[in-house]
This record gives C-alpha cells, sequence and structure tokens, in this order.
C-alpha cells in the first residue's frame, strides 16, 4: 500500500475550472470581505460595511461574486442575510499555490545545480 499525500495536488482539469476562484480573489474589495469572514465568522452584510466606504449594495455584490465561486454561502436569519466563508474552496486555492511554490522551487534548485557546475 502506497503513502497518501498530507495535501492532494488538484487534478489538470480542476486548474482551468479554478481560474474563476482566483478571479474573484483578485479584487481588493472582495479580499477584503473575505478576511473579515474568516476572522468574524458569519456575518451580516450591515456588518461588513462597517467601519468601510463600500456600500451594502457593493458588498452584496461582491458577497455574490464570491458565492458563485464557491468561497462563501449566505443564508436569511429574520430580515437579513448572512454570509460566512466556505472554507473548503479556500482551501483549493491554497493546494493550488503549494504547488505552485513546490514547482518553483523544484525550479529553483535545477536552476541553482545548473549554476554551480
Amino acid at each position: 500500500m502506497s503513502p497518501t499525500p498530507a495535501s492532494p495536488r488538484p487534478a489538470r482539469h480542476d486548474v482551468g475550472a479554478s481560474a474563476h476562484l482566483f478571479a474573484a480573489l483578485g479584487d481588493p474589495t472582495r479580499l477584503r470581505v473575505l478576511a473579515r469572514l474568516c476572522r468574524d465568522g458569519p456575518t451580516s452584510i450591515a456588518r461588513l460595511t462597517v467601519g468601510s466606504t463600500v456600500t451594502r449594495q457593493a458588498v452584496a455584490k461582491h458577497l455574490r461574486v464570491l458565492a458563485r465561486v464557491g468561497l462563501v454561502r449566505g443564508r436569511r436569519r429574520g430580515r437579513e442575510s448572512v454570509w460566512e466563508l466556505e472554507p473548503r474552496r479556500l482551501e483549493l486555492a491554497r493546494r493550488y499555490l503549494d504547488l505552485v511554490s513546490e514547482r518553483w522551487d523544484e525550479t529553483l534548485e535545477r536552476l541553482k545545480a545548473a549554476v554551480e557546475r
């Protein structure tokens, strides 16, 4: 029986499918919203706008983009919508970044070996 890797590599077809995920993460406002959800847990749109110059409508728009790629999910609680992080999708992004980092490390090691010869 072969050992199971600690962090499975994303399948090749997943790389293309995740382009939308990284595009959603590429917006500074969406990153701030995601960071708030990571820090504060499930939060309403009203609370996400406190201390920000971004309107509730803009935050709602950004949350819908994040929801389309599976990074957050919303649910109704009374009259307000409460949004929370979807950690599995964020974990997928982390695995891709780990994979890229690993490949860069390997490439740099080969370059170093070639220069030192």
